[in-house]
C-alpha cells in the first residue's frame, strides 16, 4: 500500500493524519498533479491527489473514500462512529470542511491566471462560500470541545485541515477573531503529533 500525495494538499493531509492516528505504516510517493511530468493520472483518471494504491494494485481516490477505507482497515483509534445518524453527521462535518477547501483551491487556481483573465465575480462567489462555511462551522461547534460527539473524530481532522489550509494559502482571511471557538479547536488540534508531523512545507 502507498499514498500518492502532494505535501501541500489539505485533502492529502487529512489522509496522512488518519494514517498517523490509525498507526498504519504507509509510504508516501510525492507527486504534484499540476506538473507536466506528473504520474497522478496513471493512478487516478481524474488527475487528483490523494490516491491510495492498495497491495493488489487497486487505487482509491477522493480523500473521503480513502479515510473511510482506512478507518475500517484498523481498529485502532476509530474516527468514524457506528450508527447511521452519527456517521452521517460526522461526514456532514467533513463535507462542509472539504467544501470550504474546494472554494479556497478554486480561488488559489484562479489567482494563478493572468490578471486580465481572472473573474472577480467567480472569486467573490468562492469567497462567499468560505465566509458562509466558516460561519456554519462555528455555529455547529458552539461551545463543545469537539465537532461531533464526546471526543476526537474525523470531523475534527477535516475541520483542522480546512482551517490550516486557509492559514497556509490565505492568511489575509481574518477568521480567528470572528470565530474564537474555531481558533480554540485549531490550537488544540495543532498540539497532536499527527498534525505537527503533517504540517505543509513553506509555500
Amino acid at each position: 500500500m502507498k499514498l500518492i500525495a502532494s505535501l501541500t494538499s489539505p485533502y492529502a493531509r487529512k489522509v496522512r493524519i488518519v494514517l498517523a492516528e490509525k498507526k498504519i505504516d504507509c509510504p508516501i510517493e510525492v507527486d504534484i498533479p499540476w506538473n507536466a511530468d506528473s504520474k497522478v493520472p496513471d493512478y487516478n483518471p481524474l488527475g487528483k491527489v490523494p490516491v491510495l494504491e492498495l497491495d493488489d494494485g487497486m487505487t482509491l481516490f477522493d480523500s473521503r473514500v480513502i479515510v473511510e477505507y482506512l478507518d475500517n482497515v484498523s481498529p485502532v483509534q476509530r474516527l468514524l462512529p457506528d450508527g447511521n445518524r452519527q456517521l452521517i453527521q460526522t461526514k456532514r462535518w467533513e463535507a462542509l470542511a472539504d467544501g470550504i477547501i474546494d472554494a479556497a483551491v478554486a480561488i488559489f487556481l484562479e489567482k494563478k491566471r493572468p490578471a486580465v483573465q481572472q473573474s472577480q465575480e467567480w472569486l467573490d462567489r468562492q469567497h462567499g462560500k468560505i465566509d458562509r462555511g466558516l460561519a456554519a462551522l462555528s455555529h455547529d461547534l458552539g461551545e463543545r470541545p469537539w465537532c461531533h460527539g464526546d471526543g476526537y473524530s474525523l470531523a475534527d481532522i477535516a475541520v483542522g485541515c480546512c482551517l490550516a489550509y486557509l492559514d497556509f494559502r490565505f492568511p489575509d482571511i481574518q477568521w480567528k477573531d470572528a470565530y474564537p471557538n474555531l481558533l480554540a479547536l485549531q490550537q488544540k488540534l495543532e498540539t497532536r503529533p499527527s498534525f505537527v508531523d503533517t504540517c505543509p512545507p513553506s509555500a
